[in-house]
């Protein structure tokens, strides 16, 4: 039987929130109680989640009237510095057979984004060293992206498209690797675009609308207005359509 950590006493059903800082996992019910304990398994970690990022188990046989939180935090949710977009980094749990991490749960995802989304198809795509892919947007049929690279390393972008919003034509990016297992969510209202870093990299995503041609668009990936900082090895490699893209304010 897994060594459980004898702190929570609270009852699933009234437990509204859960806070990691610096190692000591904080438990508030409903009713505003707080218990409070040092996890050895949190060391290092802060953020804030709901019930329903921890693994919860009723030991009712061994505890009568009471759910106890084995502290496995499953997911960190990062907002970055453009407002919506989210780096996701999962716990990983490993031994000598492989490792085991959870990389999606609608509960989780959409208490922590703020909104319901419904993914509709799911790319998956390979790239050599050098290859830039974007950055691409939809004029109609907006897509959100939850994006990870499964083998090798990327870097990715966003860029906000969204015309009243503060952020408009900054951008953000993050390294992805099948190292540090992290996504990253792009809602819809931006561009996208990554570049492969390793020898080769593969490449998946899930979209909540479904791609549509006519409607696809390109901002080009040296836009000196966007001055992204790419970590580019050389002139990157780009498609036919990619290397003739507009600037932003020519899109």
């Amino acid at each position: 039987m897994q060594r459980l950590y004898s702190l929570a006493v609270i009852p699933v059903e009234n437990l509204s929130s859960t806070t990691i800082r610096d190692g000591s996992l904080r438990l508030v019910g409903n009713d505003g109680v707080a218990t409070e304990a040092e996890i050895p398994a949190f060391a290092g970690m802060t953020g804030s989640y709901t019930a329903g990022v921890c693994e919860v188990r009723n030991f009712s046989e061994y505890l009568p009237h009471a759910t106890v939180l084995t502290g496995r935090l499953l997911m960190d949710y990062l907002e970055l510095t453009l407002p919506g977009v989210f780096l996701l980094t999962p716990k990983v749990f490993g031994d000598e057979r492989g490792f085991f991490m959870e990389t999606w749960r609608e509960s989780a995802f959409q208490d922590r984004i703020g909104k319901k989304v419904r993914f509709v198809q799911d790319n998956h795509s390979r790239s050599v060293q050098g290859v830039l892919r974007g950055l691409h947007y939809q004029i109609r049929q907006p897509q959100g992206k939850l994006v990870r690279c499964v083998r090798g390393e990327i870097f990715d972008v966003a860029v906000d498209l969204r015309r009243n919003a503060p952020t408009f034509g900054r951008w953000v990016g993050e390294v992805l690797s099948e190292e540090n297992r992290r996504s990253m969510w792009i809602p819809p209202g931006f561009a996208h675009g990554f570049y492969v870093l390793s020898r080769a990299a593969e490449f998946v995503y899930r979209c909540t609308d479904y791609y549509a041609p006519e409607h696809e668009r390109a901002l080009r990936w040296d836009d000196p207005d966007l001055a992204i900082d790419w970590p580019v090895l050389g002139p990157p490699v780009l498609s036919a359509k990619d290397a003739v893209a507009p600037l932003l304010q020519d899109a």
